[in-house]
């Protein structure tokens, strides 16, 4: 069983454009596509179709749209009610695969509905393989939420906590990863600001220092770091050794999810007992495979091609520093 937590879940609805989008005119659009989303969200929805059993955890009321398409599409969820509506959030794509993205900031959250939160988490992660701490958190939760979830699992539960991965940005990602959780998937901006080296653009541009910079992340106590880099494949890095993914041209249809999918895909192999190479190759053919789909649909397993991905053992041409950034940029998802 692998539990997600998506503290700032949403209703995601994809608007396909004919064109590119053009500021400030009048649009048509192609196709529209509505799915329960947020992080761990999609990662249950596409552990799910791929035949893992999963549960994801959220906020929200029985009765709010988001809960309501989670059951539609038969995906094991608890719902903490709040007495407010969900997000919605809106991503329009263009045939090149431009994703423009606009996101709500979502309810306000008590402090008695946050403990409330973590207490169905921590109840619900025994007996888990994994915990997945997904997404930004909503107005009213502090930076620390992940990292506190990571402090009091592992002292309830000991030997016997789940591993934890972090799929977050901004302040509640590094706070998270001073927290030293056994995985963090940080996109090349992410990881650029948490480990203080290079900039974003230059990270997606080369694979290579993206093993400098994770091995910063490594040296101050996080298990493993996967490293998604969009149509440049994914790095992962462990105390062990370094890989880079490498796959084959796409056609990008929509990128939304894309690195959810990248992340459930890891989770699977992981779950089975694959190598660490195996489990960075079917993170980037779920990656891929998800960006060649419309809107926010997840692939299954059947619809990934894995054997096309190519991964090498990487050899980092210098030792990073172990330094780890605090206060990155807030970049709400």
């Amino acid at each position: 069983m692998i539990v997600t937590l998506t503290p700032n879940p949403s209703l995601d609805r994809t608007i396909e454009l004919a064109g590119p989008l053009v500021r400030g005119e009048v649009q048509r659009a192609v196709a529209a596509h509505s799915e329960p989303g947020g992080k761990g969200v999609n990662i249950c929805r596409a552990l799910e179709a791929s035949g893992i059993s999963s549960l994801a955890i959220l906020p929200g009321d029985a009765d709010d749209p988001v809960l309501l398409a989670l059951t539609s599409h038969q995906i094991p969820h608890l719902g903490l009610p709040i007495g407010a509506p969900l997000r919605s959030n809106v991503a329009i794509t263009e045939p090149d695969g431009t994703t423009t993205k606009l996101n709500e900031p979502g309810p306000v959250l008590s402090l008695a509905q946050q403990d409330a939160l973590v207490e169905l988490v921590l109840e619900q992660s025994v007996g888990a393989s994994w915990l997945v701490l997904a997404g930004s958190v909503p107005p009213g939760v502090s930076d620390d939420f992940y990292a506190r979830i990571i402090r009091e699992l592992r002292a309830r539960l000991g030997s016997q906590a789940p591993r934890v991965a972090v799929d977050s940005s901004g302040g509640p990602l590094a706070a998270a990863a001073l927290a030293h959780p056994d995985l963090l998937k940080p996109n090349g901006e992410e990881l650029a600001e948490l480990s203080g080296l290079f900039d974003g653009d230059t990270l997606e541009a080369n694979p290579g220092l993206v093993v400098d910079a994770a091995r910063v992340l490594i040296a101050g106590g996080v298990g493993a770091v996967l490293a998604t880099l969009g149509a440049r494949g994914a790095v992962l890095v462990t105390a062990e050794g370094s890989w880079i993914a490498t796959t084959p041209p796409i056609l990008a249809v929509s990128t939304v999810g894309a690195g959810d999918s990248a992340l459930a895909g890891y989770l699977l192999q992981s779950n089975a007992g694959a190598s660490a190479p195996d489990c960075l190759r079917q993170a980037a053919a779920h990656g891929a495979a998800a960006a060649s789909l419309p809107g926010s649909t997840v692939p299954a397993l059947h619809q990934t091609n894995p054997s096309a991905v190519t991964v090498t053992d990487f050899a980092p041409a210098s030792a990073a520093r172990p330094v780890l950034a605090t206060h990155p940029k807030e970049d709400d998802q």
